[in-house]
Formats: structure tokens, C-alpha cells, sequence
């Protein structure tokens, strides 16, 4: 599926769901420094483009034709380490939000840090993204239950066109390690130490870790060991000559970017790009278990424009009620597969676990939108 890459980075995002199977035709990023990191290791284009500016990039977005939008608008006004105050690149958030609304793309993923979550500027956003016929799927991930070596929460909110909320949230929990995955874990024999030093924002954390253990978060410093650290009781090694800081090719590879990506520009910005990326196995894991539903409703409901279309011409549906109904076919389909016999359909649907668990009224909603659709179907 055509895809496009906004607040792009260095190319996390990109490189994971380029390898769940999407076609990434074009990315957009301010950063100068990320720009040329980016244009070193894809062929398709990079534009450097101030995404604030939603007025002017919105038709140059429309123009790649898109089916599905993904990003991570800056966050440091979220984040833990930021002032945690919502101002300027919390704004870049509805800008996502708007392009979004705009371009309408079948589906969407928005990714950020985990504090967004009770935000006020994520309230807007969802509210944007509901009012444009989305339904959606949030949750934090903690990175190493998705095969990555590092202690990494992050917020994703992923958004399919007339869909159900929650309709990705069972495939996406499902599917989590219930082991975090360690650094000996991932790279097996490759790492010739045992224990290592990553500088603490405060000398009341730890700083000497184990590669029995994920990674801590990558942050975007990555400062040496200094003279005098006095320890600390949750050290898992003393600090000796021996202990050393993660290489900066380290860290990367613990973001899973391939040892062959090419990075660009002074040490300090690349430190910079690695800690500020979506780990590429994260963005793989989203990518795929999105992809897997896409792919399961192509050609189930592929008439669903003229099923909308005859909802509201023919039984003066409005447009958001509509799609509602198309929803309910939709989660119907992610409970049980449907078949041309509607009322063996019906019959086994009622039988499923996940079905007879929902509310008596929206089971009632539902059935009521399958026989819309068989009766669309007739006069079709």
C-alpha cells in the first residue's frame, strides 16, 4: 500500500513497515541533518518541509496519492525528560491530526510518547480523527515484548477508515512476548561484554547495566563514564576500566536498525537521530499486524463506497451514521470471517465468544447492519 512518512526522522518508521510490506513513496522531515541520513538509505523521495505550515504541504501530500499516512510528530513536550508543558511541538500533533482529516487516507498511524496519552493535545487529536470516520486503536507498548532489547514505552495510535474502535487491540496484545527480550537475547554471541554504563539523568538511578536485561530507553545523549560516580545499590557490576558507555553503532543496532544503514553528520546529531527514532522492530510489529488486517478485508466488503453511497440516497442515512454501519460489518468480520449464507452467518457469529460478550444492543446493531448490506446487495 502506498504509504507516506511524515515527521520521518532518520527513517525508523519507514524501515519497519517497509519490511511488513508497505511501499513508502515519499517521507517529509524539517530536520536538515535527518533529511540527508534519510536520503542515504532510500531511493524515494525526502522533502524537507516545515509540517506546521498544514495549508501549504497538505496538496504536495495529496499529490503522492496515499493510502496510508504514518509519523511521529515531535515530542519532547510530552516526554518525561521534557518540561512537560504542551505548547509549540505539541501543536505538530494536531498538525498530524489535520493532514490526517484532510487527505483521509484509508488508514493511519500516529506514534509519540506514552505520556500523549492523557494529554489534552491527543484529546483534540482523537476527536479530530473520530469526527473524520476513523476507528481507532491506542496503546503503549513496552518494546521489549515486541522482540526489541530495550525498555522502550511508547504510544501508538493506529486509525482505519469506517472501522470499530479497538479493532486492532486484540491481534496487537496477542501477539506480545510475555518475556522481555534481553540484550543476549538479541544478538546472542555478537556483544563482547557483560555489563555496561549509560549515563543516568540523576545519580539517584542506576547507570551499570547487564546484557541479561533490556536495554534501558535509547535517549538522544549518550555522555561517557565520568570520573567520581559513587554507585548505585542496583548496579549489576562495580565500575571498573573495564565497563565502558554503548558505542553509538551499539545503540543503534539496539534501535534494530540493519548494521549496514548508513548514518550522516557529527557524532552528537547522530546520537541525536538513534535516540529520537522508532525502533525499527516496533514500528515492524505495528506495520504487520496492521497489514494482516487490511489484507483480511480485501474483497470482503470491497463495495463499501456503494454500500455508504445507498445508505444515504436510498435510506437517508447521513454520512457519519453510515459509517457506523459499515463499522459494525466490519467488527463482525474481525469476530467471525463471513460467508454468503447470511443467516448461517448470523448463526455462527452468535456462537462466537467475542460476539456474546458485547452489550444486547450492540449485537442488535449489528445484525441490523449485515441485513442493510444483504439487502444492498439484492438491489444492487
Amino acid at each position: 500500500m502506498r504509504t507516506i512518512d511524515l515527521f520521518a526522522g532518520c527513517g525508523g518508521m519507514t524501515k519497519g513497515f517497509n519490511n511488513a510490506g508497505f511501499e513508502t513513496v515519499a517521507a517529509f522531515e524539517f530536520w536538515d541533518v535527518a533529511v540527508e541520513c534519510y536520503a542515504q538509505n532510500y531511493l524515494h523521495p525526502v522533502l524537507q518541509k516545515d509540517l506546521s505550515e498544514t495549508s501549504k504541504v497538505i496538496p504536495l501530500i495529496k499529490s503522492f496519492n496515499p493510502e496510508v499516512i504514518i509519523g511521529g510528530p515531535p515530542c519532547q513536550d510530552f516526554s518525561h525528560a521534557g518540561k512537560r508543558i504542551e505548547a509549540d511541538r505539541a501543536n505538530l500533533t494536531m498538525s498530524f491530526a489535520q493532514i490526517i482529516d484532510s487527505i483521509k487516507p484509508k488508514a493511519f498511524v500516529m506514534e509519540n510518547v506514552d505520556r500523549i496519552i492523557d494529554s489534552y493535545t491527543y484529546a483534540k487529536a482523537r476527536e479530530t480523527y473520530k469526527n473524520a470516520g476513523y476507528g481507532l486503536t491506542a496503546l503503549v507498548f513496552d518494546a521489549s515484548l515486541c522482540g526489541i532489547p530495550q525498555k522502550r514505552k511508547r504510544f501508538f495510535c493506529i486509525g482505519v477508515i469506517n472501522e470499530f474502535d479497538g479493532f486492532l487491540k486484540k491481534s496487537l496484545i496477542d501477539k506480545l512476548s510475555s518475556i522481555p527480550t534481553t540484550l543476549k537475547d538479541y544478538f546472542s554471541t555478537a556483544l563482547d561484554f557483560e555489563h555496561y554504563y549509560r549515563h543516568p539523568r540523576n545519580y539517584s538511578r542506576r547507570a551499570v547495566f547487564s546484557i541479561n536485561e533490556p536495554s534501558p530507553t535509547i535517549r538522544g545523549v549518550n555522555r561517557p563514564v565520568p570520573k567520581g560516580y559513587p554507585g548505585h545499590p542496583n548496579d549489576t557490576a562495580q565500575l571498573t576500566g573495564d565497563i565502558r558507555c554503548l558505542t553509538t553503532l551499539e545503540r543503534a543496532l539496539i534501535q534494530t536498525f540493519p548494521a549496514d544503514y548508513k548514518w550522516t553528520g557529527s557524532k552528537t546529531d547522530m546520537e541525536q537521530m538513534i535516540g529520537n527514532a522508532v525502533p525499527v522492530k516496533l514500528a515492524e510489529y505495528v506495520a504487520t499486524n496492521l497489514k494482516n488486517h487490511l489484507d483480511s478485508n480485501t474483497n470482503i466488503f470491497s463495495n463499501e463506497t456503494s454500500f455508504l453511497k445507498w445508505l444515504v440516497l436510498t435510506k437517508g442515512y447521513n454520512i457519519r451514521s453510515a459509517r457506523d454501519v459499515s463499522s459494525r460489518i466490519r467488527r463482525a468480520i474481525q469476530i467471525h470471517p463471513i460467508c454468503d449464507n447470511l443467516a448461517y452467518y448470523i448463526f455462527k457469529l452468535e456462537q462466537a465468544k467475542d460476539f456474546a460478550v458485547l452489550s444486547s444492543s450492540v449485537r442488535s446493531q449489528i445484525k441490523k447492519a449485515l441485513l442493510l448490506n444483504a439487502e444492498f446487495s439484492l438491489a444492487s
